[in-house]
């Protein structure tokens, strides 16, 4: 078979067109493909939902990538495992409760998973913009993450979706974006991003969950995000917490668009 690079330059750009007009209108539209973005793309796509995922960087994984420190191991606990086998990933039991898992199969498992139930990840995209109508965020303002970094003045377009979540880290960029623009309150205890606080696993843990809500009318916040928007503690390479908050935002989200 004779290659033709002119042919292999139109097969990419007309099935990256198609891909990419046909996810302009979702149900769910997740900022941020870490654990907890992932989790939920793949929580969601399985119920049926139309879900597209914008990731920044080159890479998807978020946290998980680089487990801690650059070791790719990470650790979680019982229940976090529990979702890790179901999954179909190799945990090793590493005593007391705590469990490990090479954070390369975590992240590829998660991702393969996601996209083969119908989820879309764009990665190379960052979210500059919010769209909002009568106080609720009804879709997402995007641009090529090069144009953002070089500091070019590129007009961005636009995607609607039904409900978005703000799955982007420590940096909740989205909620950001909201705060700033809008002069609207979130729906926290000051009415603004409340910041995240210190390391302590134990509380973090738990509270990633707790916190896994919605911020502002139509933006869910999930993992590191959830944490940082309502002012609780970072957790370190342990990721139990970050694959339950995906499980839960996607609960969350599933019963008000099955409602």
């Amino acid at each position: 078979m004779s290659l033709d690079e002119i042919k292999i330059s139109r097969a990419i750009l007309s099935r990256f067109m198609t891909k990419f007009s046909d996810y302009l209108e979702l149900d769910v539209a997740i900022v941020g493909a870490g654990p907890s973005g992932l989790m939920a793309a793949l929580r969601l796509a399985r119920k049926g939902h139309k879900v597209a995922v914008f990731e920044r960087k080159l890479s998807i994984g978020g946290g998980m990538w680089g487990g801690g420190m650059m070791f790719n191991e990470i650790v979680v606990q019982e229940q976090g495992a529990a979702i890790l086998k179901d999954l179909g990933i190799t945990v090793e039991d590493a005593g007391d409760g705590y469990y490990t898992a090479d954070s390369v199969e975590c992240t590829s498992t998660l991702t393969s998973l996601a996209c083969k139930a119908g989820a879309m990840i764009f990665n190379l995209m960052t979210v500059e913009d919010v769209m909002v109508r009568e106080n609720r965020v009804t879709g997402l303002v995007i641009n090529w993450s090069a144009v953002d970094i070089a500091g070019f003045h590129v007009d961005p377009l636009a995607v609607r979706a039904g409900y978005v979540v703000e799955s982007t880290g420590h940096d909740t960029e989205v909620l950001r974006v909201i705060q700033n623009k809008t002069g609207e309150r979130l729906l926290t205890d000051t009415g603004k991003i409340m910041g995240e606080r210190s390391m302590w696993a134990e509380v973090a843990e738990n509270t990633t969950l707790e916190n896994t809500k919605e911020a502002f009318p139509g933006v869910f916040v999930a993992g590191m995000a959830a944490n940082a928007t309502f002012g609780s503690f970072r957790m370190g390479p342990i990721f139990g917490g970050m694959l339950l908050s995906g499980e839960r935002v996607a609960e969350l989200i599933d019963e008000r668009l099955s409602s």
